[in-house]
């Protein structure tokens, strides 16, 4: 299974999440992670909460939905939006058939603050998406229809 975790300028949350899945998929299954007007570069305190928790993020970087729309990319069985509708953020949409599921969170990195406060909404984001992530890795992937998997992902973040 291929996962494509989409935001607006994938610096935080989607590239998280692309580390985390990855890491605890251990190689079952492949995340991605892509911007609708990505920033060109990861954020630091992404990094550095992924050092904190032994998460690698090795080839990790801030680019366009679009190198996974072409031909050559590779198919996307699953795509989960992690932008903040609340905050009137705009979410990317892909195109295709793939299984949609919305996992809002508030962009750690629109924090102000001190270092320590924009740190823990980092630290906060990460712990959102790993118990997402856990929920979803322990679900039956291979057993499930498209549309029950489609219902098993909104009912992790409703």
């Amino acid at each position: 299974m291929n996962l494509l975790f989409l935001c607006t300028g994938n610096s935080a949350r989607s590239i998280l999440a692309e580390a985390i899945f990855n890491a605890k998929a251990e190689g079952r299954h492949r995340a991605y992670s892509a911007g609708s007007h990505p920033r060109g570069e990861v954020h630091p305190l992404a990094l550095a909460v992924l050092e904190t928790c032994g998460v690698p993020a090795t080839n990790l970087a801030s680019k366009s939905w679009e190198i996974y729309s072409g031909d050559q990319a590779p198919h996307m069985d699953v795509v989960i939006t992690v932008c903040d509708r609340a905050a009137a953020e705009a979410c990317p949409l892909w195109p295709g058939a793939p299984v949609a599921a919305h996992w809002g969170l508030p962009d750690p990195a629109a924090v102000a603050g001190s270092e320590q406060e924009r740190l823990a909404a980092f630290a906060a984001t990460f712990t959102a998406l790993e118990k997402r992530i856990d929920l979803l890795l322990g679900l039956p992937l291979e057993f499930l229809s498209p549309d029950e998997l489609e219902q098993q992902l909104r009912a992790i973040a409703p």
